[in-house]
Formats: C-alpha cells, sequence, structure tokens
C-alpha cells in the first residue's frame, strides 16, 4: 500500500468522532494490507516507529522543524509561520502550500519507503545529525502529495492524534478476523503481557487467533501492570474473598524491575524505561536478587536516613528527574518494597496461583541487613480471615504513615494490565465523605481573570475514563486548591498538549465547554468531599433518546465531585489507568451507606 491511500484512512478516522466507525475503518485497512505492513502501520497509527516501550525520539524541535518545512516548500520562514499560527495546525499548513506547489520529486512512496525514513531520523545522532534529520524530512515532504504531508509533519511533532485508544484497535484486530467483538478479550489478554500493537497485529494477520499462543512474558519487555478494585469495610472484603494475604500499601513509585544476568531495566506503569533515573535501585538489584533472570515489581518509596521514616509522596516524586540524579539520590535514599514475581528463569507466573508465586519471591531476595543499610525488601505479608484483624492491619499501616492495605486472593493469578477481584485495596469507610482519591485526566482548561491572569488559567475540567465507550466523562471543574506553582505547573504542561478542538474521545456537557482543550496526556489525582449528582457532568448520566438516536433530555445525572482539589500529579499514569466510571459508580454506592 502506498503511503497516500494510508493518509486517506488517517483523514477518514479524523473526520469521525464514532468510535463504531473508525473501528470499522481500522478493520477494513487492516484485511487490505498485506503481513509486511501491518507492523509499521500499527506504529504509524501510534505517531511512532516502534512499540510504546522503546524510546525513540525524532530529536527536531519545532523552530528546526518550521526550518526544515520553510525550505522544502521553497517560501520564506516567516510567511509560513504566520500562516501556521492563523490556522493553528501544522499538518494543514503543510498541505495548504505543499497544495500549490509541484515538485519533479513527487511518486506515490509505499509505506515501507517512508517508514524507513522516518525510522533513520530516529536513529541518525552525532556531529551533523541535525543536518541529516531535516535532509531526510524535506525529501519526504518534496515527494510526497499534499494530504500525505498533513501527517507525515505530525508524526515527529507527537500530534497525529486520530481519536482513538489502543482499545479501539484491538477491537479492530477482532473484527479484522471474525467481523464482530468476540475475540477482543483473547487479544486484549494477550496485549497486556507484551504491549506491542505491532507485534500483535502481526501476529494475528499471519497465524489468525491461534498464533496469539506464543505470546509470553519477555525480559526487557515491560508487561502492563496489574489493578486493584475498591471496596470499603473489612466485612465485605472477607466475604468476596475469603481468607487472604495483607500487604501494606506504600505511596511511591511502582516499578517493574527486569533482570538478566546482572542487567537491569526499569520500568514505569506506563511503559517509560526509568533506569537512568534510579542508579541506587539498579545496583541493589544486581547485589541481592539471585536468578538468571527475572521479571518482579515493587513500590520505591523515599526513606529517611536520619529517622528512619518513611517519606511522603511529593517529597519521594522529587527523585523523578532528568538532571542531578546522583546527587537527589543520596539526598532521598529509596527503599522497594517487592511484591509480585511475575517471570523466573524461563517461566512465566502469571497464571501461578498467589501463594506459589509469593513463595518462589522468598527464594529470590538477599536478605544481608536491616532497613538502614539495605535497599531492597520483601513486602510484609500476613494471612488472616477475620474482619477485625483486617482493620487492625490497616490501622497498624496507616500509624506508619502508609496509604492503607493491599489484600489478595490466595489462589488469584496475576492479571495483567486489569482490575480484578484477586487484588483489592482496603481504604477507610467513605461514611458520609469521600476518603479515597480519584484520579482524573486533565481535559482542557478555561483562562485566567484577575491574579489568574499571571498563570494563563482559572480552571480545569477533569474527567474519568467509560471504558466500556472508549471516552473520557466530565465529574468536575476546578478552579480553587491550587498553589501559585500548581497552577503554573499546570499550565506549562497543558501548553505542550494544547489542541485546536475537543478531542473526539471527550463527552462534555455544554456548560462544561473550555477555552482551550488538550489530548489525553495528563493525570492528576483528585481529593473530594463527597460524590453527587449533577445534570451538567457527563459520567454516568443518562439521556432520553427518540426513535432515531436523538438526545432529548436528562434522565439520570451524572456524578461530581464536590469541593475538588488538587492532590498531586501523576506522572506515573497513563490517560486509560485513571479512574474508572465503574470504580465511581461503586464509590458513590458505598458513599450511599
Amino acid at each position: 500500500m502506498t503511503f497516500k491511500k494510508l493518509a486517506k484512512y488517517f483523514e477518514q478516522m479524523e473526520n469521525t468522532s464514532s468510535r463504531l466507525e473508525i473501528t470499522r475503518i481500522l478493520a477494513e485497512l487492516f484485511k487490505k494490507i498485506n503481513n509486511e505492513e501491518i507492523e509499521k502501520i500499527l506504529y504509524l497509527l501510534q505517531g511512532r516507529v516502534a512499540p510504546l516501550y522503546e524510546k525513540t525520539d525524532f530529536g527536531i524541535g519545532e523552530k528546526t522543524l518550521l526550518k526544515a518545512i520553510a525550505v522544502s516548500l521553497n517560501v520564506e520562514k516567516k510567511l509560513f509561520v504566520s500562516h501556521y499560527k492563523r490556522i493553528g495546525d501544522l499538518g494543514k499548513t503543510v498541505e495548504e502550500f505543499r497544495h500549490k506547489i509541484i515538485t519533479i520529486e513527487e511518486k506515490d512512496l509505499s509505506i515501507g519507503e517512508v517508514f524507513a525514513i522516518l525510522k533513520k531520523i530516529t536513529t541518525t545522532g552525532g556531529e551533523g545529525s541535525q543536518e541529516v534529520k531535516l535532509s531526510l524530512l524535506s525529501q519526504l515532504i518534496k515527494s510526497l502529495d499534499s494530504l500525505s504531508c498533513r501527517y507525515l509533519v505530525r508524526i515527529p511533532t507527537n500530534t497525529l492524534r486520530l481519536g482513538f485508544s489502543d482499545m479501539t484497535i484491538l477491537d479492530a484486530f477482532s473484527w479484522m478476523l471474525k467481523d464482530d467483538k468476540s475475540l477482543r478479550s483473547v487479544i486484549e489478554k494477550n496485549y497486556h503481557v507484551r504491549p506491542d500493537l505491532g507485534l500483535i497485529g502481526r501476529i494475528l494477520k499471519e497465524r489468525g487467533i491461534s498464533g496469539l499462543k506464543e505470546i509470553k512474558p519477555a525480559i526487557f519487555i515491560p508487561i502492563l501492570m496489574m489493578r486493584a478494585e475498591r471496596l470499603s469495610s473489612a466485612k465485605e472484603i472477607i466475604e468476596k474473598i475469603g481468607t487472604c494475604s495483607v500487604e501494606p500499601k506504600y505511596d511511591g513509585f511502582r516499578l517493574q524491575i527486569h533482570f538478566k544476568k546482572g542487567e537491569v531495566k526499569l520500568y514505569s506503569r506506563n511503559l517509560e524505561d526509568v533506569t537512568y533515573m534510579y542508579p541506587d535501585l539498579v545496583k541493589a538489584a544486581k547485589n541481592q536478587m539471585i536468578g538468571q533472570e527475572m521479571i518482579f515489581e515493587g513500590e520505591a518509596i523515599g526513606f529517611n536516613p536520619v529517622t528512619g521514616d518513611f517519606l511522603p509522596f511529593q517529597e519521594t516524586a522529587q527523585r523523578k528527574r532528568k538532571y542531578g540524579i546522583e546527587e537527589k539520590a543520596k539526598e532521598i535514599p529509596l527503599k522497594l518494597f517487592v511484591f509480585e514475581l511475575l517471570y523466573l528463569n524461563g517461566t512465566s507466573l502469571i497464571e501461578t496461583p498467589f501463594l506459589k508465586r509469593r513463595k518462589e519471591l522468598l527464594k529470590v531476595i538477599k536478605k544481608t541487613g536491616d532497613i538502614f543499610s539495605e535497599t531492597i525488601f520483601l513486602a510484609d505479608d500476613k494471612i488472616i480471615n477475620k474482619p477485625k484483624e483486617l482493620d487492625l492491619l490497616f490501622e497498624e499501616a496507616v500509624s506508619k504513615g502508609l496509604e492503607g492495605i493491599v489484600v489478595k486472593k490466595l489462589d488469584g493469578i496475576y492479571q495483567a494490565g486489569a482490575r480484578g477481584w484477586n487484588w483489592i485495596k482496603y481504604k477507610r469507610s467513605y461514611s458520609s465523605k469521600l476518603q479515597d482519591t480519584i484520579d482524573c485526566l486533565v481535559m482542557g482548561y478555561d483562562m485566567g481573570r484577575g491574579k489568574r491572569t499571571d498563570f494563563g488559567m482559572g480552571a480545569f475540567l477533569a474527567g474519568v475514563y467509560d471504558d466500556k465507550q472508549d471516552k473520557f466523562v466530565t465529574v468536575a471543574k476546578i478552579g480553587t486548591g491550587l498553589s501559585d506553582e500548581e497552577w503554573r505547573q499546570l499550565k506549562v504542561q497543558s501548553s505542550k498538549f494544547k489542541v485546536q478542538k475537543k478531542p473526539n474521545r471527550y463527552e462534555v456537557d455544554k456548560a462544561m465547554e473550555c477555552d482551550a482543550w488538550i489530548t489525553p496526556e495528563i493525570v492528576v489525582e483528585i481529593r473530594a468531599d463527597e460524590l453527587s449528582r449533577s445534570s451538567v457532568h457527563t459520567a454516568g448520566r443518562k439521556m432520553k433518546l427518540t426513535k432515531t438516536g436523538q438526545a432529548i433530555e436528562i434522565d439520570v445525572p451524572g456524578y461530581a465531585l464536590r469541593f475538588p482539589r488538587l492532590e498531586r500529579f501523576r506522572y506515573d499514569k497513563r490517560p486509560e489507568e485513571v479512574t474508572t466510571l465503574k470504580e465511581v459508580e461503586g464509590m458513590f454506592k458505598q458513599q450511599g451507606k
């Protein structure tokens, strides 16, 4: 397939807000392309040339990019920039200029040819690399038609944004094979173990659903991390899973560690390779872990070497940095509490019952010192079967400055990338207040007035994830509770992801429309007094529909946060990892009790 034909599919997807229609378009595309093309196309659909967990950087700043575009289009840079500012979309600006010129280099390049050049841009480095990158990009602009150029320049600028998530692609895989969604759950389960859409797509295209049997955990390919359900009473937990294991819930960075013959890599929950940030943990893993190769998980939390106390998350968070890493490691040492073993010496433990995983975990951590002299520890656990015992363990954890406890089903498996009743987070009863926090996506913001003009932002719209519809729905517009520094930080982050129009995946009432929209990128943790009902928020809102499907009036109001305030930024979470609508519904019911 030529890149020109692919661009037409991109355009179709960009012009529809219907998830069903996007799924149909993707399935049609996957059926038409050959086995060699599907992997490349799947990476391009994500605006990349490699899986999410691989570090790839086009390394082209906006100023340099504008210069390259102006040269390739043979226009003055000032003229191009003025049009860009007017249109507000780099891709459409390039398309407009490219449409007016004819070049002798123009030809129908294949997807493979364009992909190879884009990949070469990401791997070119060293002295003179900028000139090489710009030359490669310039050549592509001259060779491709105007519509293709619209999408081409959006890839290195990370602004492709076609309005769907990985979950829609998984649905399209199922439609490609069976013209329905019946295979989605099988495909998703394997994707959670190997989060590489290119690999999954190629296997399905070549060998069908049976080909997924070869999917197994692999060292240095992160597994999507399991998540816990929530319950707010010890009695409910014991009734749900019976005799269980109880571990403290540490308030730090959750990490997945891959270890092979002394080589160590650390991954965050959003699949980012963060090995370079934590040299102390890398050194400790080499010294304390026993085995040839393994994948294990733990929580890294800041530690005060004078008092022996754990540090609050705000202080631990200072360890996540690109510069001054060694100095900060001495100032804020970390302790890693390991609680899961997923892979050991060639054997996957994902389907292994928890008690057996725990038993194997005991064997691979070398214990040679105390909390002051060592870095890696096995997370404490106790087996209990009475609600009273569970409450006592919770109180003990809170008294130590921890978040609470995690309760684990003794025969439960590790559900990669999913929530399930194999793990349950236990926090205080909600009573009439909302004690738990909610992770929200920042969807857009309103411009500031008065003092807020200094920040360029006066309020931001927050939403949760409706995973059934693959949409983000609103629960709050927050204009108070942030420090001046937090407002500035949020504005800086938001500016990176600002777009001209509301993303297709946002469901927003007219009353909650924003002055500026941003793509799904920024996750924040929000604390509120309680959940209430609101007609202007779309989380859980149900509309009365006409026979043609037109919404005419509100049947059930949505959920809204009462007196919301920012707790912290969650840079370790992907947008789809925010609190789900189903969880919000559960919290509202518990609150009613």
